[in-house]
């Protein structure tokens, strides 16, 4: 008898125990969502790996599902949010009729395959750490070369965003300041 209520514990805990770990993020990951390629959203813990492979897990429901930026619109992370262009992912720096982001990951070579053909993703240009401009669904790489050029065209002669640009000179970074003064003019 005593056995028996020392066996029944032990299986109550153990399963209490299953039961409350489901509802912590596994290690690794954190909670998040993903917009799919088709527009739905999942929800659940995220385990980004887009740096090394362009590609993010999602844990839901006790299964782990891989996807690729070329499969994504979007990630929201604990990290921040992150878009996906043309198997790419870039961290939003600063959001609206103008963005500027991050590139974290580097899609160029992936090989996807159709039926047995393999196919290679180009990627985007630049690498891990380059800033780009994307407006009108149209990204701009930005460097110190072009940073003039790409400001000019990006700001629309805005004349408080293109004073602010010429301060990123010493650090592209500095350039989401002049987006937020552009995306929040008056009159747009």
């Amino acid at each position: 008898m005593k056995i028996f209520k020392t066996l029944s514990a032990l299986v109550f805990s153990v399963a209490f125990l299953q039961a409350s770990a489901q509802t912590d993020a596994p290690k690794g990951f954190s909670k998040g969502s993903l917009v799919l390629a088709d527009k739905s959203t999942v929800t659940g813990y995220i385990k980004d790996n887009s740096r090394r492979d362009a590609a993010v897990v999602l844990f839901k429901d006790g299964k782990e599902t891989t996807y690729k930026g070329s499969e994504l619109v979007s990630m929201e992370t604990t990290a921040g949010s992150f878009i996906c262009i043309n198997g790419d992912f870039f961290k939003v720096a600063a959001n609206g009729e103008v963005s500027f982001l991050l590139k974290t990951s580097d899609a160029s070579s992936q090989a996807s395959f159709n039926g047995t053909e393999a196919m290679f993703n180009n990627g985007t240009e630049g690498r891990p750490g380059d800033y780009f401009i994307y407006k009108n669904k149209e990204l701009k790489l930005v460097s110190k070369k072009n940073l003039n050029d790409v400001v000019a065209k990006s700001f629309d002669g805005y004349t408080p965003a293109v004073e602010k640009a010429k301060t990123a000179q010493t650090d592209i970074a500095l350039l989401k300041e002049a987006v937020d003064i552009y995306n929040n003019r008056k009159g747009k």
